[in-house]
Formats: structure tokens, sequence, C-alpha cells
């Protein structure tokens, strides 16, 4: 749940109410109301208005501010691995972090000796 002051941007318009997308907002006030489908009260101070939004339509400043400098990383990363041409880093950036993570989970299995392996074949069948 967002702070009651907490700069915001708008998003998405779910609703279709004219919100303008891409301007900030502050929140004002929070809609406790169960039968109402709105989280929160937004003021627009470019707009001079208030709006009432759900907690879809609205991201923190910081939230996006941060997903940017991620996205922004990444492609200077693949940039970088282009102009070296450094394969290893670029399939490693194209595919993801769940191949680096499989990689981790299959390389101390195939150290375990035959005595550990047994050892947790028993731990398993003891649970």
């Amino acid at each position: 749940m967002l702070r009651l002051g907490e700069k915001v941007v708008i998003v998405a318009d779910a609703f279709e109410q004219n919100l303008p997308i891409g301007d900030y907002g502050y929140v004002i006030a929070y809609d406790r109301n169960p039968d109402n489908a709105f989280d929160y009260v937004i003021r627009i101070p470019q707009a001079n208005r208030n709006f009432y939004v759900p907690a879809e339509d609205i991201e923190t400043e910081a939230d996006l501010l941060t997903e940017e400098a991620e996205r922004t990383t990444h492609e200077a990363l693949i940039d970088y691995a282009l102009s070296t041409h450094n394969e290893k880093l670029f399939y490693q950036l194209m595919n993801g972090e769940a191949e680096q993570a499989e990689d981790i989970e299959t390389s101390p299995k195939e150290n375990m000796s035959q005595a550990e392996f047994i050892k947790q074949v028993n731990l398993r069948a003891w649970i």
C-alpha cells in the first residue's frame, strides 16, 4: 500500500477515465469502500484535478526509475557483448538468469560422491 503524499506516475487507464498517462501525481487518500473498484485518490497538479484510480493504474516514481535503470544496464551489456564478440555473455543475457540458476543446481549434484547420494536418498525416504 502506498503512503499518503507519495509521488506516483500514471501508467494505465483501466476504466477509461481519460487519465493523463505519464503524468505524475500524489496520493492524497485511500478509498476504503469495499464496494468500490478504486483504491486511491490521487492529485494531479498539472491537470489541477483529483482522480480515483485502482492500484494497477499507478506506480511509484522510484520503482519506474529502478526498472528503467535495469533495462538500460541490460541493453548496455548486450551492446558490449556484441561489440567484443563475447558469445557466452550474450547468450547468458539473452536467455536470462534462469539458465544460470540451472547450471548452479546441476554442478553440486555432479560432484556428489556415492555415499553422499545414498545419504540424500535415505533422508528423503525418511521424510
